[in-house]
């Protein structure tokens, strides 16, 4: 009940201050910046009092307010913001590669590698074409024919496969789970990170070649140029994070401002030098990770996420008021199919990718711990959105659509699968539980 008049007031406050503040140049986006943190985190911590993720609550939050609703948050601010979404999709990648210890994901490798080859492959190619037989039933595709309707359907397939280490962490924590299903879930979700984004990298280049976007210089779309965002991506991204095991190593003082800097910095180098930033990032989080002294990475890793909680909050709910309801009730019935596509491929690719790799048959209930998605997704998602301001829009909006429903099925099916498996703690015994020690929050 706290939290439900702390909202409200909130949100009475902002409508008495609004029209100051819209007349003061400059001073509306910090208003909105500093009600999208106060308001996004009350849902937040709504949505967790009914057992949902707190992004869910943060996604609804920016519905609510934004201009599909209450226009609390209005299209103008979302616009002054938008750097804001480009630091967070910084932030966001440069984690995802410092989730991957390399040492942790070789004993059980083999496995973890079969289980997602299949999923991921059967996935993207089951979603891709579900795209493509849809046709102009969706937005972005509307209009579209042979080539750029394929790239477009390819862009959202590789999208669409990711999954969300921060859910199956945060389960796990909660829970105290231990045994083959978390394990290998764990495994499943942290290296999928780093594969999904070398994918997408690799296919939005591509799409951009096939469908330059609006005002893009095609003749400098050639293959060369495909080849130096992926490879000066990595490139880009090693001497990054060589630069930032150095700090580390030889500094390592004020290490929450700097990892805004890091995020900030490598963001505007990857600009400069025309390669991927996402990839650039997430190597960069993937160097320091593995490069520097383990107590090092850890320090760097949880400054970050110190310094992006209020980010990342305010990321979210730009994200949800960038979702147009008009848009999302268009495309409703579509979603049914999207989503039953995609859970059926992850269903289908786990007890492939179990049986190829000789897994324990309780493996085959690691799928149910693939359905969520989150933060990286909405940053890929977010990232079509700043290449297409268009149909990368309306190519957001379903996704988010997408993302927002499998937020709710998705805890729920990975505790299912771990009660199952007796791996909850009290639940069966007292399993070793697994410690699921970084998350993106």
């Amino acid at each position: 009940m706290r939290r439900l008049v702390i909202l409200a007031l909130l949100f009475g406050a902002m409508q008495l201050v609004l029209p100051l503040g819209a007349s003061a140049h400059g001073s509306q986006w910090l208003l909105t910046f500093g009600f999208l943190i106060l308001a996004a985190y009350s849902v937040g911590e709504l949505a967790v009092l009914v057992r949902l993720p707190k992004i869910t609550g943060y996604l609804a939050a920016g519905v609510l307010f934004g201009p599909s609703v209450f226009n609390t948050v209005t299209v103008a601010a979302i616009g002054e913001l938008r750097p804001v979404s480009s630091l967070a999709i910084a932030l966001i990648a440069y984690l995802a590669g410092a989730e991957l210890r390399w040492d942790e994901v070789r004993r059980r490798g083999v496995t973890i590698a079969k289980i997602l080859t299949a999923e991921l492959v059967l996935g993207f190619i089951a979603i891709s074409a579900t795209l493509v037989l849809l046709g102009d039933r969706l937005p972005f595709l509307e209009g579209t024919s042979g080539a750029s309707r394929l790239a477009f359907a390819v862009l959202f397939g590789a999208i669409a496969v990711v999954h969300s280490p921060a859910v199956v962490m945060a389960l796990l924590s909660e829970t105290r789970a231990g045994g083959p299903i978390a394990r290998t879930t764990l495994g499943v979700v942290l290296v999928s990170d780093v594969v999904v984004v070398v994918l997408f990298s690799a296919v939005l280049a591509i799409t951009r070649a096939v469908v330059p976007p609006t005002g893009a210089n095609v003749a400098g779309l050639s293959l060369a140029s495909i080849v130096w965002e992926l490879a000066g991506a990595v490139f880009v991204g090693a001497l990054l994070g060589g630069a930032v095991a150095l700090y580390l190593r030889f500094v390592k003082h004020e290490l929450v401002l700097f990892a805004i800097v890091v995020a900030f910095f490598g963001m505007v180098i990857a600009q400069l030098t025309h390669v991927e930033t996402l990839l650039a990032l997430l190597t960069a989080g993937f160097v320091t990770e593995n490069f520097s002294r383990h107590e090092d990475g850890e320090a760097i890793r949880h400054a970050m996420e110190r310094s992006a909680a209020p980010v990342f909050v305010v990321f979210f709910a730009l994200a949800g008021a960038e979702m147009g309801l008009r848009q999302v009730a268009l495309v409703w019935p579509l979603l049914i199919p999207i989503i039953a596509v995609r859970t059926a491929s992850l269903w289908a690719g786990t007890r492939v990718g179990v049986r190829w790799a000789s897994a324990p048959r309780e493996a085959r209930d690691v799928w149910m711990g693939l359905v969520p998605q989150a933060g990286v997704a909405i940053g890929l998602a977010a990232a079509v959105g700043q290449a297409y301001p268009v149909r990368g829009a309306q190519m957001r909006t379903l996704f988010l659509a997408v993302v927002a429903i499998n937020q709710v099925i998705g805890p729920i099916l990975f505790r299912l699968a771990l009660n199952r498996g007796g791996e909850i703690a009290g639940a069966a015994g007292e399993p070793t539980p697994v410690q699921p020690h970084r998350a993106i929050r």
